[in-house]
């Protein structure tokens, strides 16, 4: 086929080539540790955390935020194995637009939580600090509207390619098979996605730099408040570059490829493969988030240690009486053994 005529005609439809085999058992990983980790961190919020402050409320947001886009992975693991999409239409679109919406909202979130320690430390009485429970949910309202509001296009629009067993679910797309509006709405996920990592990343750092220098600057360096403030943005900075620069670099080069080499079918699919490879990393971000919450919320950690410490307890108690019993037992059988020996000898 000729240049010109791939122009006109486009490359062919992608179908599931390199994720089938990489994304389910990476997937599988991110929704096993993932709702493991934020189960455990949804009934710490609900069940045992007593007082709320703007930060908790935040890490809440986050934790659901994580917790529904892991929900939503057990269907793509399904597709994946089977090599096609079953489940429909309308479960493809719900099933898109929870993954994405929530990615983007978990990104958001972590970085609402980043800012809000920078102020704490850097400018202990801004009256950011003063915050009320009632603005901080306003807050969080308001990134969800930001999060969700330009991923709703992606529901009035039919995302299935193929039929019977050759289906597929996918937000990705090649030239030929697509509608203008379709294009164009990739064309914006592929901006958003760009856009939600460069902006926070950029946030992240700032927050970071500016914690470490003026702390150094106030010789508090060694402070245990100031470890805690800069382990949880090393951590966040940590989780953005493993989990979020892959999808970023492989989106660009997509962008690259279909807008200035419209003819080389060959990058496109190899480019569109690792895009949809590296969502496998993004999700490990609500498997890390976890480590977030331990590192920015004290009254999350003081509820955690509350919450185990009576499993640790009763262990030590267990392993404590079993020794007890091992030593009652062995003194009972000395015991047994002398008052034998003394009835023996009178018996004599």
């Amino acid at each position: 086929m000729s240049s010109g005529q791939n122009l006109s005609a486009g490359c062919p439809p992608v179908g599931i080539q390199l994720e089938g085999i990489i994304l389910p058992p990476v997937l599988t990983a991110d929704v096993v540790l993932g709702l493991l980790g934020n189960i455990v961190a949804l009934w710490i919020f609900c069940f045992k955390l007593k007082n709320w402050n703007p930060n908790n409320l935040f890490l809440f947001n986050l934790v659901i935020a994580d917790f529904l886009a892991l929900v939503s992975l057990p269907l793509r693991i399904d597709a994946l194995l089977r090599g096609h999409w079953v489940f429909g239409d309308v479960v493809c679109r719900l099933n898109l637009f929870m993954m994405f919406s929530n990615r983007t909202a978990s990104i958001a979130l972590m970085t609402v939580v980043a800012v809000y320690r920078y102020f704490k430390v850097v400018h202990p009485h801004h009256r950011f600090n003063r915050m009320s429970k009632q603005q901080a949910g306003f807050v969080a309202v308001l990134v969800w509207v930001l999060v969700i509001s330009p991923r709703l296009p992606m529901l009035a629009y039919n995302h299935l390619k193929g039929s019977g067993n050759r289906t597929q679910c996918f937000f990705f797309t090649s030239y030929k098979e697509a509608s203008s509006a379709i294009i164009f709405l990739v064309g914006m996920h592929r901006t958003l996605t760009v856009v939600e990592f460069i902006l926070p990343m950029t946030l992240l750092l700032f927050c970071s730099i500016r914690i470490s220098c003026f702390l150094k600057g106030r010789k508090l360096g060694k402070s245990e408040k100031v470890a805690k403030a800069i382990r949880m943005c090393a951590a966040i900075v940590a989780i953005f570059l493993v989990c979020f620069l892959p999808t970023t670099v492989t989106t660009i080069g997509v962008w690259v490829i279909r807008s200035f080499r419209p003819w080389d079918c060959a990058s496109f699919y190899t480019f569109t493969q690792l895009t949809i490879v590296s969502l496998g990393l993004n999700f490990m971000n609500s498997a890390l988030d976890p480590i977030v919450y331990i590192f920015s919320s004290s009254m999350f950690r003081k509820a955690l240690l509350g919450a185990l410490s009576p499993i640790l307890v009763c262990r030590k108690d267990r392993s404590g009486s079993s020794e007890s019993s091992s030593g009652t037992q062995s003194t009972s059988q000395h015991e047994l053994k002398s008052l034998t020996e003394s009835r023996a000898s009178k018996a004599i």
